[in-house]
Formats: structure tokens, C-alpha cells, sequence
């Protein structure tokens, strides 16, 4: 695929966009919606005088990132123009590699799907076999994108991982991806000019849609697994191993888990759900909620993952009804079904340097 034709001949990628100041008014006004900021607005958010914002919105203008919203109601004086991003500006993908299914989105700047993509996937064939899916699925939701040029490519999978090198560390029951440079490899295979590869763990992925705050996504599908955003931002631990939620221990002397301990939370959960039993499924994973609540003081906590998207309900309620039994009397942190995908995540970890944000 021609990567380097992409775009309107301006020449902007990430590396080049001038600045973090640039970055930061993008990322209000992205917040802002489609209703849009006033330049007064946004020099006091951002703490840059108006003749500041007045350039930097002016240069964003000029590169088809930034158009206008209307005007404010007048109060006695002229009225406003209000300025909004526009979203088809750039585009990311994202790509969810679970242990039996890719999914592939491209996603405009406001997070707006544009093009979704599944299709079958055998995680255990191997990194040759998944790198060959995964650079078919990019140029597939990648083909159509139009004039907006194409910011990086975001791909969550199993962990653990270094999402900082894009190298696999030991994936429990995948002893070949154990040191697999990931990252490297896709950006090998996409060819010359293709845009930025972040790899990072599907939970973590999650977890960057998962707004502002203290929070924890948890995940269900053929694993379990965490995601924590503190303070707004995705935190992996200075080892990258932060979110090894399923092999907490809750049963000292339980079944044996394929990471080798005993009585994890991943073992007793998926066993739960072989058995049909989603209720006692959920009462399971609210026990370990409840230990990452008691550990972090949460605030939120989002459960994603295709088992808990079979019965949502039957999952809220049920961690919803463990946290409270051992809230200590204090708040219980809100329970809900994240919002959107892992995919959709995957291609929010691309966009965010774009926004000033992420690692």
C-alpha cells in the first residue's frame, strides 16, 4: 500500500505537528464537540494569550484540522465565532487481536468509527500467520480513508507485553510469542512511509476509552484481564505489567490456572462460564473488583469483553452487588459496560500523542 500518497500535499504527520501547544487546543476543542470553543475560551483554558491562540488556530485552520462552529449569542458585543474540530481531518486504526478473532477499525478524530472490519483468527498459528492478517486488515479499513492522512496504527493483544519496545513478554498457553518484536514486525511489513505502530495490551486499550479519572476496565472474553486509568491517564507500571487482573489468587488451594498457580481469578471465571453459571461468573469478578477498589479507590469500574457483552445486565449486577457488600460503608464506585471496543481503544492509544496525551 502507497502509504506516502496519502493525505492533501501539506505534508503534516505527528512527528511535525509544531508543538505541544498545538496539540493542546486540538485536544480542547475535541472535547468540546461539535458545538465548539471560543478563541477567549481557549486561551484561558490553556493558559496562552489570545494573540497566541489566534496563530495557533489560524495554522490549524490553514491545515484543515480546525473549521468553524457558528457563532456565540451576542451579550452587548460582537458575537463570538466559535472554532470545532473536524474529525475527518486524519484518521487511525485499530486493531483488536484476540486468541480467536481480529477486529479492525479506522477511526475519525473524534473517535467515530469509519470503517469496521472482523473476521476469524487462530492466535496460535503463530506471529507470521497474525502479522499477515493484521497488515491485510489494516490496508482493508485503511483503503477508503479519503483526503485525510492516515496518523498510526494502534494494535492491542494479550499480555503481558513491553508496550514501550512492542515485544511480548511469556502470553500464557502461547509459548511461540514469548520475545516476539511485534511492533517491529508490522511496521516492517506495512513498507516505506507507512505511518506510527503502537502495540500495547488489549486491556490497556480499553482502558484508554475509559474518560477521565480513576478507573478500572475489566475484560471477559477467552482470557480476563485489567486496564487502570489513574488520574485520566492508562498506567502500566514501570515494568509494562500493570493489569494482570486474572491471575490475582482468590482460592489458595483452587484448580490449577495455565500461568501456573492456583486459584486465580481467570481459572475460576472461565470455569463459571463453561459451566453456563454467568451469575456465579460475575459474583467472581466482582471479588476481584472489589480487591483492585479496595487497593486503588476507583471510581469506575467497566467491564467489556464478548462474555460480558452476552449478558450485560447479569454482569453489573453482580459486581455491582460485590462492591457494595464490601464498600465498608463508604461509596460504591459506578459499575457499567464500557462504551465502546478494544479496537476502538487500540486506535485511541494512535491518536492520543496527536492530542498531547498517552505515552
Amino acid at each position: 500500500m502507497d502509504w506516502g500518497s496519502r493525505g492533501n500535499g501539506s505534508g503534516v504527520n505527528l512527528p511535525a505537528l509544531r508543538g505541544h501547544n498545538d496539540a493542546l487546543v486540538l485536544d480542547l476543542l475535541r472535547g468540546a464537540g461539535p458545538a465548539g470553543l471560543g478563541r477567549a475560551e481557549l486561551a484561558e483554558r490553556t493558559g496562552l494569550t489570545p494573540q497566541a491562540v489566534s496563530k495557533i488556530t489560524a495554522r490549524l485552520r490553514a491545515e484543515a484540522l480546525v473549521g468553524e462552529a457558528g457563532r456565540s449569542a451576542s451579550t452587548g458585543g460582537k458575537p463570538r465565532t466559535l472554532l470545532r474540530l473536524v474529525p475527518q481531518a486524519r484518521y487511525a486504526v485499530g486493531v483488536h487481536l484476540d486468541r480467536d478473532e481480529l477486529r479492525a477499525v479506522r477511526t475519525d478524530l473524534a473517535g467515530g468509527v469509519a470503517a469496521d472490519h472482523r473476521e476469524p483468527l487462530d492466535f496460535g498459528a503463530g506471529p507470521d500467520a497474525v502479522v499477515d492478517a493484521v497488515v491485510r486488515a489494516v490496508a482493508r479499513v485503511a483503503g477508503d480513508a479519503g483526503p485525510g492522512p492516515l496518523l498510526g496504527v494502534g494494535i492491542a493483544a494479550p499480555g503481558p507485553l513491553d508496550w514501550r519496545a512492542g515485544v511480548f513478554g511469556r502470553v500464557t498457553g502461547f509459548p511461540a510469542w514469548e520475545g516476539f518484536p511485534l511492533r517491529a514486525a508490522v511496521t516492517t511489513r506495512l513498507g516505506a512511509g507507512a505511518p506510527p505502530v503502537v502495540v500495547d495490551k488489549d486491556t490497556n486499550a480499553g482502558a484508554a476509552v475509559a474518560g477521565a479519572g480513576t478507573s478500572v476496565y475489566l475484560h471477559l472474553g477467552t482470557g480476563l484481564g485489567a486496564g487502570l486509568r489513574l488520574d485520566g491517564e492508562v498506567y502500566r507500571g514501570e515494568r509494562s505489567a500493570a493489569g494482570e487482573f486474572g491471575h490475582q489468587v482468590l482460592s489458595l488451594d483452587g484448580p490449577p490456572c495455565r500461568c501456573g498457580g492456583r486459584g486465580c481469578a481467570e481459572v475460576l471465571c472461565l470455569a463459571a462460564v463453561e459451566r453456563g453459571d454467568l451469575a456465579e461468573a460475575a459474583r467472581i469478578l466482582g471479588e476481584g473488583a472489589a480487591n483492585v477498589v479496595a487497593l486503588l479507590g476507583v471510581d469506575r469500574v467497566r467491564l467489556g469483553g464478548r462474555v460480558v457483552d452476552s449478558a450485560p445486565e447479569v454482569f453489573v449486577a453482580g459486581v455491582r452487588g460485590v462492591l457494595a457488600a464490601r464498600s465498608l460503608g463508604g461509596e460504591v464506585p459506578a459499575v457499567g459496560v464500557a462504551e465502546v471496543g478494544v479496537a476502538e481503544g487500540a486506535a485511541e492509544l494512535a491518536l492520543a500523542p496527536f492530542f498531547g496525551r498517552g505515552g
